[in-house]
C-alpha cells in the first residue's frame, strides 16, 4: 500500500513546490510508483512539471466535484514511474462550492483511497494557507513534511504551525504523523541561515530530516523550464540534496517495514 505524503507550510516561499517537484522526480527515478497531487490553486507543481494548463481537460477541481475519476485526472511524467493531478485558478472555487457538503474535509481521501495501491507513494503540495484544500490534503495523508526556509519569520511560525497541526490531527486524522522538518534555502556562507538551522534541530530534536536543501540558483531555475532539477541538472547541489531527502525517506520505509516484521 502506497504512503500519502503531504508537503505544507501555512508560510509561503519555504520550498514547498519545489520539494514536491522535485521529491516526487527522485522517487521516480528510483523506480517507485509516485504520484504527485497539485492541491494549490497556482498550479506551480504542475507548471514545475512541464504541464500546459490551458492545454488539460480536467484538473483537480473536477475531480473534488465529482465530475472525473482519478484515472481520468492523471497526466503521465516525463518519467515513467511518474503520474501527476494538476490544478489551474479553477481550484480556488472548491473551498466555496464544498463547504456546504458534508464530509466536506476528506472529499480528497476519497477520491485518492481506490487507488492508494496503485503507487509507493503520493505526494500532495499544498497551499501555502490553512484552508479546506489544506484540511482536506492533511486528511488524506499519512504523513506531514514540511519544508522551513533557514530564516527567522519562516522558523518562529513553525511553532505555531505545529500546534495548528496537532489540533487538526486530534479533530480529523489521529493517524497522521510529521514526516519530518526539511530545511531548505541554507547558504553555508552565511553565518544566520547557519545559525537558524541548528537552533532548529536543536528546538525540534528528532523532527528534523539528517538532509537539507542548499540554496541553488539552479533549484529557482528549473521551475521556469517546466522540469524538475533531477531531469535538467542531475550533478547540480540542489539536484543531489533532493536524491539524498528521498533515499532518508526510503530507508526510513524500510526499517519500519522491519521492525513491523
Amino acid at each position: 500500500m502506497g504512503r500519502i505524503i503531504c508537503i505544507g507550510n501555512n508560510k509561503g516561499g519555504v520550498g514547498k513546490t519545489t520539494t514536491a517537484v522535485n521529491l516526487a522526480a527522485a522517487f521516480a527515478i528510483a523506480e517507485k510508483r509516485t504520484l504527485l497531487i497539485d492541491s494549490d490553486p497556482q498550479g506551480h507543481s504542475t507548471i514545475g512539471m512541464g504541464i500546459n494548463k490551458e492545454k488539460i481537460k480536467r484538473s483537480l477541481y473536477n475531480g473534488l466535484r465529482g465530475e472525473a475519476s482519478i484515472d481520468e485526472l492523471i497526466v503521465n511524467g516525463d518519467i515513467d514511474f511518474l503520474k501527476i493531478i494538476p490544478s489551474r485558478l479553477e481550484l480556488i472555487r472548491a473551498e466555496a462550492e464544498l463547504i456546504s457538503m458534508p464530509g466536506k474535509e476528506t472529499v480528497l481521501r476519497d477520491l485518492i483511497n481506490t487507488h492508494k495501491d496503485n503507487y509507493d507513494y503520493i505526494l500532495i503540495d499544498c497551499p501555502p494557507s490553512l484552508n479546506l484544500l489544506t484540511v482536506n490534503a492533511l486528511a488524506a495523508s499519512d504523513s506531514l513534511l514540511i519544508p522551513l526556509q533557514c530564516e527567522f519569520f519562516a522558523r518562529e511560525g513553525l511553532g505555531q504551525f505545529l500546534k495548528i497541526f496537532n489540533v487538526f490531527k486530534r479533530l480529523f486524522n489521529p493517524d497522521i504523523c510529521i514526516e519530518g522538518i526539511l530545511l531548505t534555502m541554507i547558504d553555508k556562507n552565511d553565518e544566520v541561515s547557519e545559525k537558524i538551522a541548528e537552533e532548529t534541530r536543536n528546538r525540534f530534536n528528532g523532527m528534523v530530516f539528517n538532509v537539507s536543501i542548499p540554496r541553488d540558483k539552479h533549484l529557482h531555475d528549473s521551475a521556469r523550464f517546466g522540469k524538475p532539477l533531477l531531469l535538467r541538472d542531475i550533478a547540480s547541489a540542489g539536484a543531489r540534496s533532493y536524491f539524498d531527502l528521498a533515499k532518508e525517506i526510503m530507508f526510513r520505509d524500510l526499517e519500519s517495514m522491519k521492525d513491523l516484521n
